[in-house]
């Protein structure tokens, strides 16, 4: 094999769905807790004076033959500043046996869909049975594919969405609304967003906890998804102290994701960590302990799901023979 298949975003959208995104990450999980994944911990570049990162995410699916590597990054003003997303992506997918580079695809709509499946993942192990209701704090491309991945495993009966721009939020509610065919809701305020949730959704870069303890009602289950790199945070310290708490990876997790300030300010430690969203998907601890324990999946973002989903497209990108075919040695 001396060809590597190159795919453009809109030809990723037409090979894979939501439901298939979500059994991805689920493998995923599985894998990683089974122990049959090296994955190192993300590495990042930090470009301080541009406001943004770069991250770079290698993974070896042992069991599966499976290798690759994401560049992403992330850069919060790019909406606004140059017309971008705020996060672009890059996945280079390798041979185990020679090296070679089989494929190269555009990584934004995988990293975005991966991201909404893990807290559609985590909604259906962590959340109540009967949950309902959803809220969403932020409103932006990632908030959308969360709300695309619960609507797959949770019976949602409406939504409230919130973010600090209006026009976002009530853009969002909209086509949301017609997208999936539920009730979604603009609200003015973040409280109205959280209290009397079933299960909230939380998609900021915030570095100040925007959702507040007394806000959040015994039995709800939080997707922590925003808190991506060290400083961030969404969730009150004093809430995770309570709450019942899943993560992907303790090294990314203590480091960069909701759980970092916390533990960096000795609030919390490993042995206040349940265990991996992967040790619940195989059945080895329980996602909840009863209806009214507060739950959070505190996600950083593995690179297992990225190269899972990743190798999912271009299977089916050869069966089907999508995209450019070229030879980089020539």
């Amino acid at each position: 094999m001396s060809e590597t298949i190159l795919l453009k975003q809109s030809e990723i959208k037409e090979l894979i769905t939501m439901k298939e995104v979500i059994e991805s990450v689920e493998t995923a999980y599985a894998e990683h807790a089974r122990h049959r994944v090296q994955m190192p911990a993300k590495k990042y570049l930090f470009f301080k004076e541009q406001k943004g990162d770069l991250r770079i995410m290698p993974c070896f699916m042992r069991g599966m033959n499976e290798a690759g590597v994401k560049c992403v990054n992330v850069h919060p003003e790019n909406p606004v500043k140059h017309g971008l997303p705020t996060v672009m992506g890059v996945i280079e997918l390798v041979d185990p046996e020679t090296g070679f580079p089989v494929g190269v695809m555009d990584g934004t709509w995988i990293t975005n869909m991966r991201t909404g499946a893990a807290a559609g993942v985590a909604t259906r192990y962590m959340a109540r049975k009967d949950s309902k209701t959803l809220g969403i704090i932020g409103a932006g491309n990632q908030a959308y594919t969360q709300l695309m991945a619960i609507n797959q495993t949770m019976d949602i009966e409406s939504v409230k969405v919130f973010c600090r721009t209006c026009t976002s939020r009530d853009s969002f509610a909209k086509k949301a609304s017609e997208s999936f065919g539920v009730e979604v809701k603009a609200v003015q305020t973040a409280r109205e967003a959280v209290e009397g949730m079933d299960v909230l959704v939380t998609t900021t870069p915030s570095t100040n906890p925007v959702v507040k303890e007394e806000w959040v009602s015994p039995g709800t289950h939080i997707n922590a998804m925003g808190a991506d790199a060290p400083g961030k945070q969404e969730l009150e310290s004093g809430m995770l102290t309570k709450a019942g708490i899943i993560i992907d990876c303790w090294e990314q997790a203590r480091h960069s994701g909701e759980i970092n300030v916390p533990v960096a300010e000795g609030v919390l430690s490993r042995k206040d960590i349940r265990g991996k969203i992967g040790d619940v998907v195989v059945g080895r601890i329980d996602g909840r302990e009863s209806d009214d324990e507060v739950t959070v999946f505190d996600s950083t973002g593995l690179a297992v799901q990225d190269v899972v989903t990743a190798w999912k497209v271009y299977e089916k990108a050869k069966t089907l023979k999508l995209g450019e075919r070229i030879n980089f040695l020539e």
